[in-house]
Parts: C-alpha cells; sequence; structure tokens
C-alpha cells in the first residue's frame, strides 16, 4: 500500500455569486486536488466547492439535486456559530441560504423530485450553539431538543414544519419516489428511527434497539432502510452499521467491530454502500484517530479504503449515476471542513 506523502493542489479562478451581499459577483477562489496515494484508483479531478471566502466558516453533510447540478448543505456562516442551510448550484456557482437564519440546522436533503427540499431547525426554539466537538476534539454530536424537520421549496420559500414532538428531531430523507421520509426523534425517550409520509402524516416508529440510530437512508428499491446504530448496553457510543427493512421488520447488523462505523450511503445499485470509519481508542494510546471512506456491502463481508488524506473525510455521497462522489474533508491543509467533489470509478466488486 503506497501513500503519497506530497499533497499537489491548483487553484482555479471562476465567479461566484455570494448569498451574502445581493447581486454582488466575485472571483472565489476553486482548488482541484490530486488523490493522495492509492485514492488514484477510486478518484479523479478532486476539487474544493465551498471555503471561507464564500462567508462559510465551515459547511459539510452535502447532497445532490436530483439533476446533479446543485447540492444543498449545511454550513457555518461569518457571525454566527450555528449551522444554516445553503444550496449552490455546480454550474454557476450561486450560493444561497435557504433556512430561516436563526437557531441551528442539520440534515437537508431533496425530495427526489427536486420541488421540495426537506431539513431541521431549531429556529422555534431557543438559540443554542451547535458543536462537534466536546472540548477534546473528540467528536461529538448535540441532540438539540428543539430540532424539528421542515419543508419547504428549493429557495426556502413556503416553510412548512412536518415534525412537532418533544424532543429531536432530524436526519431526515426521502425515499426514492418520494413518498415516504426516514427520519430519527427522540419523542418516545430514546433515539429510535421512524418514517412518515412526505407530508408529515402516519409518523410512526420502526426500530427498537437500545441507543442510538440514526443517518438513514431507503434503499434504491425501496425495501429496506441503512443506517448507523448504537445497539450497546454500555454508556460507550460504538457505531455499527445496520439494515432493517423499510416496516422495521430484520433489524440486523453488517458490521460487528470495536471502532466507530458512521454515515453509510447507498451507491446506486443498492447492493453496495460508501461510509466513514475510525478508531477513537486511539485517543486512549495518544494517538489522533483518522476518519476514511470504505465501502462494503449488505453482508459486510468485504471493505475497500477509498481515502488516504491523513485528515478528516466523512459524510460521503454519490451521484444518482455513481459517477461522482462528495464529501466532507479537511484535506489539502484546512483547518475546517469544507466540501469536496471528485469522478469516481467504484471498486469492481461492488459495482
Amino acid at each position: 500500500m503506497s501513500v503519497n506523502t506530497t499533497l499537489r493542489y491548483t487553484t482555479v479562478i471562476v465567479p461566484v455569486l455570494l448569498a451574502m451581499t445581493a447581486g454582488a459577483v466575485s472571483a472565489q477562489p476553486v482548488r482541484t486536488l490530486e488523490p493522495f496515494g492509492d485514492e488514484t484508483k477510486y478518484l479523479s479531478n478532486i476539487a474544493q466547492y465551498t471555503n471561507r471566502d464564500m462567508g462559510l466558516l465551515n459547511a459539510g453533510e452535502a447532497y445532490f439535486s436530483p439533476d446533479g447540478e446543485t447540492i444543498i448543505f449545511q454550513a457555518t456562516p461569518k457571525g454566527k456559530d450555528a449551522y444554516q442551510i445553503y444550496t449552490l448550484n455546480l454550474k454557476n456557482r450561486k450560493l444561497r441560504m435557504v433556512s430561516t437564519g436563526k437557531g441551528a440546522c442539520t440534515c437537508a436533503y431533496f425530495r427526489p423530485d427536486g420541488k421540495k427540499i426537506s431539513f431541521a431547525s431549531s429556529h422555534h426554539g431557543p438559540e443554542k450553539r451547535e458543536s462537534d466537538e466536546d472540548g477534546s476534539g473528540k467528536y461529538k454530536w448535540f441532540f438539540d431538543e428543539y430540532m424539528d424537520i421542515f419543508e419547504a421549496n428549493p429557495d426556502g420559500s413556503d416553510l412548512r414544519q412536518l415534525t412537532n414532538a418533544p424532543g429531536y428531531d432530524a436526519e431526515a430523507t426521502y425515499s426514492r419516489d418520494g413518498r415516504q421520509i426516514v427520519f430519527t426523534s427522540q419523542r418516545d425517550g430514546d433515539l429510535e428511527l421512524y418514517t412518515m409520509d412526505a407530508d408529515g402524516k402516519n409518523q410512526r416508529r420502526i426500530t427498537h434497539g437500545k441507543g442510538y440510530d440514526g443517518g438513514a437512508f431507503f434503499s434504491p428499491d425501496g425495501k429496506t432502510i441503512l443506517y448507523r446504530g448504537d445497539h450497546r448496553t454500555d454508556d460507550k457510543m460504538n457505531l455499527q452499521l445496520r439494515i432493517v427493512g423499510a416496516d422495521g421488520s430484520s433489524d440486523r447488523a453488517i458490521t460487528d467491530n470495536p471502532i466507530f462505523n458512521w454515515c453509510p450511503y447507498w451507491y446506486p445499485s443498492g447492493e453496495s454502500f460508501i461510509f466513514t470509519q475510525v478508531d477513537h481508542e486511539a485517543w486512549a494510546r495518544r494517538e489522533k484517530p483518522n476518519y476514511d471512506l470504505f465501502m462494503t456491502t449488505t453482508e459486510g463481508k468485504e471493505f475497500t479504503r477509498i481515502t488516504f488524506e491523513p485528515e478528516f473525510d466523512g459524510l460521503p455521497v454519490f451521484s444518482a449515476d455513481g459517477k461522482r462522489l462528495m464529501w466532507t474533508s479537511k484535506r489539502g491543509g484546512l483547518e475546517e471542513s469544507q466540501i469536496f467533489i471528485a469522478d469516481f470509478k467504484a471498486p469492481k466488486q461492488f459495482r
């Protein structure tokens, strides 16, 4: 296994329409980076699409629109300490805030017909700081009790609330036919998966294991749901990859290991998926844990590492045709996370 310790990049100047100043057009740098080490087998034309010069202190958890021309993501704007939701047109580079600008937001997603978006927001509650660190640098997600799920037009207009239960409601994604939404809720005292109709009706619980269940996605055929779940009985979070029937049946683990398995996302074939893996026990060894991307099948019998960069790589998603990979990364010497997109060649066994 070779590792290229020299990361090269170039800077390309392209026009960007800034959402922060209406009508302002500014030349913003877009970095193109070479793959790191063995990434050359799978990634090419790596490009950084968000940066601080766009007014974004950090950005991440991005998803493609159905036509692949726009992405939706969460980012912290300058002067704020919590995420808001943005869209970015990849062709004309138009950036738009589509959330209210109040509270904290997360987990935005396009409806498959492209006519609606969904995201979670706490703008109805008091201002709260959303953070992914606990002071030690270890990963920690803030389950804001004021988070609810909202639907809107792609430009943020016609905002409508879909959930209104006590506790955290977030991490919502649509089924491929757009009729159902799967989401995480704390309404019953534990973080479990629920489904509902796309209009918010018929909300029902589908997982029942003790511990956090979240980050769920319907399979392409809509029959199963892929998610991350922690069903251990101790107090240490140890997320594993799991799969459950869309009706709540046949819930089972795909991975069973002592490390942290996170944010799985289906490859379009529906037989394999990509995810993030990290060994958090490295902290106890006085080492810095590294987040990298891997692929496996729904049986979890074969694993292939996709990224090798020493800094954070996480939250991966595919374009609808599987030809592009988008993820959140600190590669290229970044101090903060930003969004990257690359051309993707799947390992042969996962196509």
